[in-house]
């Protein structure tokens, strides 16, 4: 039978709660599209804050990347630090972190107050490919402690790397107890209830189909309805460029694939990733991977710019068994594969449609935590707060090349080339 959308994590988090198509005409503060993390954490502190709150969700809540993802929490942005100071200045990098650390709070937050049971762990390692990815991580750390007062991420060598992992696989590594994981259906769920009780309204199989702009308000059309809303929040993420084609330029579409093994044998449970953190090593098109709660490896490894393959558990399990040889007796019970939406610059791209529509997306894989954040800062910019938005919408933002119909294969060019840069 093959997997459903979300993979193992449909099977382990059970059925929904049942949500109704929108069949009226409504008004709202602030409608939201989308019901991914940013969406369902924006959707939440509007309502806290005593905004009317409609979400619409094309299908179901978690449906697409924030339901299928790795579940990893990563600490600060996908360019390092010093690579920010260099574009953007030494202040606005600051702000840049300052923002993306609240963001591992925030999520720890939420789940604590709302009592997600979503299996959140503390942990992540970030594996060194190659001794000269290693020397990086190892400067990245000391830049980080040094100027960021970030401690909570230390060097590991190679002798560390293999008791923490299991493998001999990496040279060094980076341990950083600021990171962690946690189930991201049963997340997204749990912030979906979370903001219910707080008094949103969560419309699935919702599609919307066209924004309005008038005069005093924005009408957001579903299939058999129309939201009339003060504001509207675009939580689309990859799929932004299709309800607004001036973003699609913006996005880049990366598959994806992860999977499920079997629950590990005894013998093997404490010797493969024997720390429980989440792993993902540096190299451009990466691996990642953690233990499930029932004592499964969840790897995932392989990307591609156009449709996924029939048969995903062929193409990431040679990448497992690279990690893990012993792991060729057992056998991969779930596979799927989900769109990451990312950026040219690897950076979110936060911003407006005119006075009332806001957007934030292209999280680069680093979704977890900062869509969570995003969708904060998008409930402040939406309610007359906008200061801590702006700090992610300075961000240059820059198109793909190619136009409408190049743009796929000249990403795809990028993607081999990267591959070609991580076999070096």
């Amino acid at each position: 039978m093959p997997s459903p959308p979300q993979g193992y994590y449909a099977v382990s988090a059970g059925p929904p709660p049942p949500r109704p198509a929108l069949s009226h005409a409504l008004k709202a503060d602030v409608c939201i599209i989308g019901g991914g993390f940013t969406g369902l954490s924006a959707a939440l502190h509007l309502a806290v804050k005593g905004a009317v709150t409609a979400l619409v969700e094309a299908e179901t809540i978690g449906f697409a990347a924030s339901g299928r993802n790795g579940g990893q929490i990563h600490t600060g942005l996908r360019k390092e630090q010093a690579e920010l100071e260099r574009w953007l200045g030494p202040i606005h990098a600051h702000e840049l972190w300052t923002l993306s650390d609240e963001a591992k709070t925030l999520l720890r937050d939420l789940v604590a107050s709302h009592a997600i049971a979503c299996e959140l762990k503390s942990g992540l390692v970030i594996a060194a490919h190659n001794t000269r990815a290693a020397q990086a991580l190892a400067d990245d750390t000391a830049h980080l402690a040094r100027h960021y007062a970030y401690f909570a991420a230390r060097m590991m060598n190679a002798e560390e790397t293999q008791l923490a992992l299991g493998t001999t696989l990496y040279p060094a590594a980076r341990f950083d107890s600021g990171g962690g994981h946690l189930h991201p259906l049963k997340f997204a769920r749990g912030l979906a209830t979370a903001a219910e009780r707080a008094g949103a309204a969560l419309w699935e199989h919702s599609p919307a189909v066209t924004l309005e702009p008038e005069k005093t308000h924005v009408v957001v059309r579903t299939p058999d309805a129309a939201i009339a809303a003060d504001r509207v929040i675009l939580a689309t993420d990859a799929s932004s460029g299709a309800l607004v084609p001036a973003l699609a330029p913006f996005i880049g579409h990366v598959e994806s694939f992860v999977t499920a093994t079997a629950p590990l044998p005894s013998e093997l449970a404490h010797a493969v990733l024997p720390s429980d953190a989440a792993v993902a090593d540096t190299r451009h098109v990466l691996d990642y991977y953690r233990k499930s709660s029932d004592g499964r490896l969840l790897f995932a490894g392989r990307e591609s710019y156009f449709r996924p393959p029939r048969d995903v558990a062929a193409l990431v399990r040679p990448r497992m068994l690279r990690v893990y040889p012993a792991l060729a007796g057992v056998p991969t019970e779930y596979a799927w594969s989900g769109t990451v939406g990312i950026t040219r610059t690897r950076m979110p791209h936060f911003g407006r449609l005119g006075e009332r529509v806001f957007f934030a997306h292209g999280y680069s894989g680093q979704g977890v935590a900062l869509a969570v954040l995003g969708g904060k800062l998008l409930a402040e910019a939406a309610t007359g707060s906008p200061e801590r938005f702006d700090v992610f919408a300075r961000v240059p933002a820059e198109r793909f090349p190619g136009g409408e119909f190049l743009r796929k294969p000249l990403v795809a060019a990028a993607l081999l080339a990267f591959k070609v840069m991580d076999a070096l």
